[in-house]
């Protein structure tokens, strides 16, 4: 697929960011890339937030991407990139296999889902196969997602960005507890709690308790 450029010139360099919170990742990446003819890398990110601003700054043909980032999770950066630059295809390079992260990725607008364990040449290649439009995965998450969608398909839980524990604490928030109370009653630290609260935030782009409430019980939960 050498030689394939999204929204460019044919035989044009791919023109790539690499989002992920560890330096040495963004390093290894960009040698790999920089080695490889016909990809340019063109910034880095170190935060969900700072891979947003080079999607719409820099418009690369590709941004790869890690789930776990901060400021702006990952899948949270990828949704917001799918608004305000659509054109940006985003890969998923990640550590994380579970179905939730996957999903989650593929219905925040990811075109492809790859492992960090994956070889250097398939990392390539699925770099260039989003360029052109298509959908990737990797072998693992490709069993993964056929499973998912020859098998029976469960009710849809209410908000599917979160995760069972996140959705548990956003239903007992919506009841009107407090932290303190929702620590005791999930028998977890309020530290833990404060930050489930955190994440749930983010993902609902709620600022407040209140608009927190409103969202859930519009979808069900928090039913005594």
């Amino acid at each position: 697929m050498n030689g394939l450029a999204a929204g460019g010139d044919a035989g044009a360099d791919l023109r790539i960011v690499v989002a992920d919170d560890h330096g040495i990742v963004r390093e290894g990446l960009g040698a790999l890339l920089s080695a490889h003819h016909g990809f340019e890398l063109v910034g880095t990110a170190a935060t969900g937030a700072e891979a947003v601003r080079s999607a719409v700054t820099l418009r690369p043909d590709v941004l790869v991407m890690d789930i776990q980032m901060p400021d702006l999770g990952g899948i949270e950066a990828t949704r917001e990139i799918a608004k305000v630059a659509p054109e940006v295809a985003v890969l998923m390079l990640t550590m994380f296999d579970d179905d939730e992260s996957v999903f989650a990725a593929m219905r925040a607008g990811a075109r492809g889902y790859v492992l960090k364990g994956a070889a250097p040449d398939n990392v390539i290649r699925a770099i260039a196969a989003v360029a052109a439009g298509e959908a990737i995965f990797g072998p693992g998450v490709a069993r993964r997602a056929l499973a998912y969608l020859s098998g029976p398909r469960p009710d849809q839980p209410a908000f599917p960005e979160l995760t069972p524990r996140e959705r548990e604490v956003l239903d007992l928030i919506a009841t009107g507890l407090g932290n303190a109370a929702i620590a005791h009653r999930l028998s977890l630290a309020p530290a833990t709690v404060g930050n489930h609260i955190t994440s749930i935030f983010a993902k609902l782009q709620v600022a407040t308790r209140p608009q927190a409430i409103i969202r859930a019980r519009s979808a069900g939960l928090g039913d005594a």
